[in-house]
């Protein structure tokens, strides 16, 4: 391993078939894939080594090492050491349960079974063992191991089925065809064992739809495209066998070229626990300065006078140098305001979270048995800032189960009914529809209403035959699919399907007239919510063909200029088309779009669509999901061409928006990120009204050029609704970097295919939808689930939650332990600065991983302000996470106040009840023992009864953790101060039989409540005086909440499921004709609901559509609790 010579960067790749002796010299890489990070013998070190590059764990290994120098030390090694090696352990058991299972998967992908042709004869070889140039034999319904190329299969002229989820998402699946000089090696063994080709092509990449080369063989070369080639992770369908050469194994496959590390991705808590850290840091050091000053004055004034009794020479001490100590002393005593144990508790905690969300049955598709999944569990609380969402329509909003519906053929559309007066009407079930049993190989689910298609095919219309048989040969779904066929007469014909915008420029100029009308026809297609492909064809001479064909095969072959060479070829034949007419299908909408649409849009999250589909699709999409609504003030549409016509559509789009008062530059802003916060703020609100803006992608290309993206961005942002039509993968990927660069939003992706990955990377947070598209866009997401619509429980339920968890549990956890930290600093001035601790060190070790931790982690987990369903109901509950309102600076800088106030009273109090003090049995309790164990229960207490006042959603499980973390203080206290231990152990458990003596005390327990009390009343008065002056949306809907449960124990109520119109799914995107203004007037579903009974449903059932009632839910809630409250976010 260590001896191999170091391969060269690789240019071009040659390959000799069943030569390996002669591919061995080229060192390529064997079949074995590793995904795994350690073995046996590099885990410890490596691992180690990772750990110790976080900034947290290099800084307590730092306090470790300073802990072993005697004289700065007053905390012995093992306060740091146990805590430190119990995350490094949790930590290192964690990588390497996911490495084992990285081994196990590789372990099951390399020992697949794969027949290889070894001395003329084929043997089952493990895929691990399978080298470049081997020929192996794939069997249908199996994966293929490497890259190979094709060399015959058992379908006629060496054509094979292969199905590429695995790598693109794609189910649909691809042909793939072998050279004809190859096919004729059929399964022949023996001609396959002498087979000696030669394969000159590209070096490893990740592209995985191209492929260039040439083959060497019998004297002749033939060229290689990707359409030669199988790439590993395919899976061979519908084809019983197929032979092929294998090009590239292992690391060197396109699948493992494409699986490079994805982008690490942190939340805004992150980030801001990393800057008050370093503020805390820098917090320690002016404390440990103060010390250190004091214990050098104290030293150079008072501290000689005790060094005749410490035995100390004269000078033997310096002042300085003992303030220098401790400095460092301090440094270690008072580290635990920020424990290890912080970063441990916040990842339980965000585990926790990604549970609940993949337990959670409300999210869970029955349909497909897919459950929601959390792909990832360190952005849990940035689900519940979203501020952007960037959303796919096909497979995202709809169905992406295509329906044939209506064509257009000849001028003529086939799928409209009409009555007797011939005018449409609405096409239903009732209606009767065709029968195709002439065919026995038709779909029997299909439904079609339009006779005049049957009649037109049973009259041997020649334009609908060539239009259908144009569909059957040339039936895979792109964006421009090409065919040449020839027909039983011998003639040659070029079938041509795909998009109208590029179709149609490559018309014959007699198609004008038909042009003309099929155009209106797509309009009218487009205009009722339908996907349209143009469909034209050309007759080819046979010379022609013959010499074009050769002059393809010519540009194949070619190393120079491949690429334009081929594209100027296509260009020249696919032109002079003879235009057929059109298709159009329907994409249903998925249930619950609009009802998602519509409440994440009142909790202020803005939805952008970014489609491939064309404008008139986008806008019907818009209108059909409630995102473009009749009552909008403005829609404005940028079309332009060239960059300076968007330019001036953005200034007009903008004047219009704002009002010819306002005056704007001509130039563009320029956005800094603290001016462009303030100055949109405060754009955003002088804009009155609801606006939108829909944009192409040829528009777009232009607007997001330097000189005008921030132009597009400052008008896209004052709209409510922004819809992107024609924009491809980059573009999409382009637009999520722009808001996520300029905004400084949070910012959400989601999609279901292939082409949606890039834009699921760039967000914040990628959402992948398991729709018809494969799993593409799951593997890249950090979340994923089966329907749209549950993206509204997770943001709004579990998003929200785990940002008001995380929020409570970090106040909470800062509060503590500054109120348990800085008692030694005000102890410092009462022991001469001379570093040593209040508490015993037993509870300075335990005080965070035993005695404070499952309370704090219990409520992080399970804590719930609401509940799930009013969570849902008032999304405007949503709005603090977005301004991010309950863990910042000013919130940070509370939570140290507070627990500065708490550390004051918990030393002062005991300190001066202690002085001068006497106990019961008249001896003297002011010593230092009975005074650190009187303060660590007063501790224990406060912290404990702090955490109860913060639980607003009490569990078993919490009471479990208070009540059993204060016992468990107890018990360890009593055995710790027992004399058995003690006489174990004595040089480490030096308080002996203190806390019995203690707290036997009664005066103890007077100064425990005392210290409690004061502690604790100033927060309880605070909180109390907020909730009933400034209540927020929460504090009311949570007193209602208690309210009902008091009016209403017994009382068991039963969700009420909204039904959805089955009328609507014949107009999936209707705007101008359907059911889209009954649907929100709510007429339709008010029948069927009983009237409710009392409280705030009457209020909003008094409403007169859903929609209003869920805006009234989020805006009219003072009524139903309080005549006379402010709502206050």
């Amino acid at each position: 391993m260590f001896c191999s010579k170091k391969k060269s960067l690789e240019v071009e790749r040659i390959v000799k078939a069943n030569d390996r002796e002669y591919n061995e010299k080229f060192l390529y890489k064997d079949n074995r894939i590793h995904t795994s990070k350690y073995n046996i013998l590099t885990f410890l070190p490596i691992n180690l080594f990772e750990q110790f590059q976080r900034v947290a764990n290099a800084y307590f290994l730092f306090l470790l090492i300073l802990q072993l120098i005697p004289e700065i030390s007053s905390l012995t090694w093992f306060t740091t050491i146990v805590p430190l090696v119990l995350v490094v352990t949790m930590t290192a058991v964690k990588d390497a349960t996911d490495d084992y299972f990285r081994h196990k998967s590789d372990n099951q992908v390399n020992n697949r079974q794969s027949e290889v042709l070894i001395d003329s004869k084929l043997q089952n070889e493990k895929w691990m063992n399978v080298k470049v140039g081997d020929i192996i034999k794939l069997e249908n319904n199996q994966f293929v191991a490497a890259d190979l190329l094709l060399l015959s299969s058992s379908e006629p002229h060496g054509l094979c089925y292969i199905e590429t989820a695995e790598l693109d998402g794609e189910t649909n699946l691809k042909v793939r065809h072998a050279l004809s000089v190859t096919s004729e090696l059929g399964a022949d063994i023996s001609r396959l064992a002498k087979f000696d080709g030669i394969v000159v092509c590209e070096a490893p990449n990740n592209k995985l739809d191209k492929f260039t080369g040439v083959l060497s063989w019998k004297g002749s070369k033939h060229s290689l495209n990707n359409e030669k080639i199988i790439l590993r992770g395919c899976v061979l369908r519908n084809t019983s066998w197929c032979f092929g050469m294998v090009i590239f194994a292992g690391p060197d496959t396109k699948l493992m070229q494409n699986s490079g590390k994805t982008k690490f991705k942190r939340t805004s808590i992150d980030r801001l626990m990393n800057t008050l850290v370093l503020w805390i840091f820098g917090f320690l050091i002016c404390l440990g300065t103060i010390l250190a000053i004091g214990n050098s004055i104290w030293e150079n004034q008072i501290g000689n006078q005790f060094r005749t009794f410490l035995f100390w020479n004269e000078g033997e001490k310096n002042s300085v140098f003992s303030g220098f100590l401790t400095f460092w002393s301090y440094i270690i005593i008072l580290n635990t305001v920020v424990p290890i144990s912080l970063y441990v508790s916040v990842e339980v905690i965000r585990l926790g979270h990604s549970y609940f969300i993949n337990w959670d049955r409300k999210m869970y598709y029955s349909r497909k048995a897919t459950p929601a999944e959390a792909r990832t569990t360190t952005l849990n609380e940035e689900l519940g800032q979203i501020e952007y969402v960037f959303s796919d329509k096909t497979g995202t909003l709809t169905q992406n189960i295509m329906t044939f519906k209506k064509c257009s053929i000849n001028g003529r559309i086939y799928g409209e009914v009409h009555d007797d007066l011939g005018q449409k009407t609405d096409m239903t079930k009732k209606k009767e529809t065709v029968g195709f049993s002439v065919s026995p190989q038709a779909d029997r689910t299909f439904q079609f209403f339009d006779h005049h298609l049957m009649e037109s095919i049973e009259l041997g219309d020649p334009k609908v035959h060539e239009f259908l048989r144009l569909l059957a040969l040339c039936h895979t779904v792109m964006s421009e699919e090409n065919s040449a066929v020839r027909n039983p007469e011998g003639q040659i014909k070029l079938y041509s399907k795909g998009a109208d915008t590029i179709l149609f420029e490559r018309l014959h100029p007699s198609n004008e007239d038909l042009l003309t009308l099929t155009s209106d026809h797509l309009s009218e297609f487009a205009g009722e919510g339908l996907r349209t492909l143009a469909i034209a064809y050309r007759d080819l001479d046979d010379k022609y063909f013959r010499e074009w064909h050769k002059m393809l095969e010519d540009a194949n072959t070619s190393t120079d200029e491949r690429d334009e060479r081929i594209a100027g070829l296509y260009e020249e034949i696919e032109k002079d088309l003879m235009l057929l007419g059109a298709t159009a299908v329907e994409d249903k909408l998925q249930d619950g779009v609009i009802e998602t649409v519509t409440s994440l849009s009142l909790a202020n999250i803005k939805i952008w669509v970014l489609t491939g589909d064309k404008q008139e699709t986008a806008i019907n999409i818009g209108y059909a999901c409630n995102m473009l609504t009749d009552d909008m003030n403005d829609v404005f549409i940028i079309a332009g061409n060239t960059a300076a016509e968007v330019r001036e559509e953005l200034r007009k789009a903008k004047e219009n928006l704002f009002g010819q008062n306002r005056i704007f530059s001509s130039g563009h802003v320029v956005f800094e990120k603290k001016q462009s916060l303030e100055l949109d703020s405060v754009v955003e609100e002088t804009v009155t009204g609801d606006y939108a803006l829909i944009i192409n992608g040829h528009s777009l290309a232009h607007a997001l050029e330097s000189d005008v993206k921030n132009d597009l961005l400052e008008l896209a942002c004052m709209c409510k609704t922004v819809i992107c039509c024609r924009v491809t993968p980059l573009q999409k990927a382009q637009v999520v970097e722009l808001v996520k660069k300029y905004r400084n939003a949070v910012t959400l992706a989601i999609g279901d295919g292939a082409n949606d990955v890039s834009m699921i990377k760039s967000a914040h947070i990628g959402v992948g939808i398991s729709g018809q598209e494969g799993l593409q866009a799951v593997l890249a997401s950090d979340y994923s689930f089966a329907q749209f619509r549950y993206l509204q429980r997770l943001l709004l339920v579990h998003g929200r939650w785990s940002y008001v968890r995380m929020c409570k549990f970090l106040c909470y956890f800062f509060y503590k332990n500054f109120a348990f930290t800085l008692v030694h600093f005000w102890f410092g001035f009462f022991c001469g600065f001379s570093a040593q601790t209040v508490y015993d060190q037993w509870f300075i070790t335990l005080f965070n991983i035993v005695y404070t931790s499952l309370p704090v982690l219990a409520m992080g987990i399970f804590d719930q302000d609401v509940s799930d369903q009013n969570s849902m109901d008032y999304p405007q509950l949503y709005r603090p996470g977005q301004l991010n309102l309950l863990f910042n600076k000013h919130e940070f800088f509370i939570c140290m106040a507070h627990g500065i106030y708490t550390s004051l009273a918990l030393f002062f109090i005991p300190y001066g009840a202690f002085h001068n003090m006497a106990g019961e049995d008249g001896q003297h309790t002011a010593d230092y023992q009975s005074f650190a164990v009187t303060m660590a229960t007063s501790l224990v207490i406060v912290v404990s009864v702090q955490i109860a006042l913060d639980t607003s959603y009490w569990t078993v499980i919490n009471h479990v953790f208070i009540w059993g973390s204060i016992a468990t203080y107890f018990s360890i206290l009593f055995t710790m101060h027992s004399n058995g231990i003690f006489g174990l152990f004595p040089n480490q458990f030096p308080f002996v039989g203190n806390a019995r003596h203690s707290l036997t005390q009664k005066c103890t327990w007077l100064v425990i409540l005392l210290t409690t009390v004061a502690s604790v009343m100033p927060v309880v008065a605070f909180r109390f005086l907020k909730v009933d002056l400034f209540p927020t949306l929460s504090d009311q809907i949570r007193q209602w909440q208690k309210a009902q449960k008091k009016a209403r124990p017994l009382r068991s109520r039963k969700p009420q499921t909204r039904r959805s119109s089955s009328r609507r799914s014949g107009y999936a995107f209707a705007h101008q004709e359907g059911y889209g203004e009954l649907i929100t007037s709510g007429k339709n579903m008010r029948a069927k609901n009983p009237p409710p009974t009392s409280g705030l449903e009457k209020t909003l059932y008094n409403s007169t559509s859903w929609i209003e009632n869920l805006c009234k839910k989020t805006t009219d809630t003072v009524s139903s609790f309080s005549q006379d409250k402010t709502v206050k976010l």
